[in-house]
Parts: structure tokens; sequence; C-alpha cells
């Protein structure tokens, strides 16, 4: 846990979220700011700054985030589809460091994404 991150902060119960799913491993929560009608990230409970800092021993652990995704959209009725995403860098438009991925759904996606 990395004290001053919001996402490890969920993680502990210090800051309130609107949790759609939660293992050992992993927290689903829904976006403060949703950019689709269905707009939930998936975090592992685990401090990893971003995609980028993930190491082989993770392999794992970001195959479960993955899965944990594809339950979240099934759970959220997603069955026409949904799009993942995982921002990773300020050019890549993280702005919370801590790997996530948003599980994006509820309209018709276009690409490319932006």
């Amino acid at each position: 846990m990395a004290a001053d991150c919001i996402f490890c902060r969920i993680v502990a119960g210090t800051i309130p979220a609107t949790k759609v799913f939660e293992d050992e491993q992993s927290l689903a929560f829904r976006d403060l700011h949703p950019a689709t009608p269905v707009h939930v990230l998936v975090i592992p409970k685990e401090h990893i700054a971003s995609t980028a800092h993930a190491v082989e021993s993770h392999a794992s652990l970001l195959g479960h985030l993955m899965l944990v995704a594809a339950k979240v959209a099934e759970q959220e009725g997603l069955a026409k589809g949904f799009r993942l995403v995982a921002n990773t860098g300020a050019d890549g438009g993280q702005t919370v460091d801590h790997l996530h991925l948003h599980v994006l759904g509820g309209r018709s996606m276009t690409w490319p994404p932006g």
C-alpha cells in the first residue's frame, strides 16, 4: 500500500467507493466521473504504479484482473460489448498512479478512441 495513493486508500476503506466486486486480490468500483453509462475501475489490491511497472511475478495477478473485468462486464449487463482500457503514464492519460482497468460500456464505441 502507498499511503498517498487514493486507490490504496479506497482498498483500505479510508475513502468510500461504490464497490461492485471484491476478492482477495482485486477491487472493482464505479468511476466518480463516468465516461460511459457503465464505467467501473478494476484495481489490484497490491500497489503497482502502472502496467509499465508490472513485473513477471505479477503475471497471475494481471490475468486475474482481466477475468474480474469480464465478470464485472457480465454483472453490469454488457452482453453487447464493452471496452477495457489501461492508461499508462502521463501521455497515455493515466491520472492515478495505481494500475487500473477501465470497464467501459452501455453504448456503442468508436475507433480510434482519442
